[in-house]
């Protein structure tokens, strides 16, 4: 016999329902505005004319920004940076989880480690010796100096290690019974059995790497080696009217600093918009039972 729902209940539910759709569509919105001005005419902008839907519906400025070198050129290093970051950080998280998952009796030194990479977490020698090292070290203007310096992700490690010391001890044992040494045991026992965690730390990576900026401001003193978040930041926060200069009346009617703008950011919001949904259903698992245990 199924029961009715209590009125209660049902006030609840409803208003579950009613607050995650509203927190929902205010995630959504920035995104659907950005989309509509970047389709919109720049008179439209300018007069406020425009919310979720285009005004005036044009292409112009996302022919302007296929045709900006400067975009793309920044774009690609933002890729770049990405497949390098992304190989090195989960291959360091991976060797430096794996060991500091196992029990005081197998790792005699595992708990002085874990504290010197948690140690790292709290304190940092600051912004200034940071920045002496990479150039003492010869790295300013190179993609390496946007990859080394963030190789190994304590936050991450944490989370990986965590999880393996969530899976069964019995495959461990049988796997050294049956002769299985410790790399051995890593690539063909631990890491299949940790698509969740694996998953997790790799969205993280990707979207670390993708959405810093700051670094590329530091670190490159040529623009032309500016990945996109830093080029999009000089975008944003200075306003470039260079690129009016060569365009007829009719077509500055069409396209404006603020389209340029929305335009450029979308683009840069579209790959992060196309990885979420392939590691989304492993997103939640991996997080709670990377999380569970010390």
């Amino acid at each position: 016999m199924v029961q009715q729902a209590s009125l209660g209940h049902r006030v609840f539910t409803m208003f579950n329902y009613t607050f995650l759709t509203v927190l929902a569509f205010s995630c959504i919105f920035p995104i659907l505005h950005l989309l509509a001005v970047s389709f919109s005419s720049a008179s439209a902008v300018a007069s406020g004319e425009v919310a979720l839907l285009p005004v005036d519906f044009t292409v112009v400025s996302y022919l302007y920004v296929f045709g900006n070198s400067a975009f793309w050129q920044a774009f690609l290093v933002s890729v770049e940076r990405v497949l390098i970051g992304m190989v090195i950080n989960m291959l360091l998280t991976v060797l430096l989880a794996y060991p500091l998952s196992k029990e005081v009796q197998q790792f005699r030194w595992r708990t002085i480690y874990a504290w010197f990479f948690v140690f790292t977490m709290l304190f940092s020698g600051g912004l200034i010796p940071w920045y002496m090292v990479i150039n003492e070290l010869g790295l300013l203007d190179s993609i390496w100096a946007l990859v080394l310096p963030a190789a190994v992700p304590v936050f991450n490690v944490i989370l990986m290690l965590n999880f393996f010391r969530g899976l069964p001890k019995e495959l461990d044992e049988s796997a050294k019974i049956d002769g299985a040494g410790h790399w051995t045991i890593m690539w063909r026992i631990v890491l299949p059995l940790s698509l969740p965690s694996l998953a997790t730390v790799l969205l993280f990576t990707i979207v670390g790497h993708w959405n810093s900026w700051f670094d590329g401001l530091i670190l490159m003193n040529d623009p032309g080696n500016y990945p996109l978040q830093s080029y999009l930041r000089t975008v944003v926060v200075e306003s470039d009217v260079q690129f009016m200069s060569d365009m007829d009346i009719e077509m500055q009617l069409l396209l404006s600093d603020r389209t340029n703008r929305a335009t450029q950011v979308f683009i840069a919001m579209l790959p992060i918009l196309a990885v979420y949904p392939l590691l989304q259903r492993f997103f939640v698992k991996g997080i709670v039972l990377g999380s569970v245990k010390e």
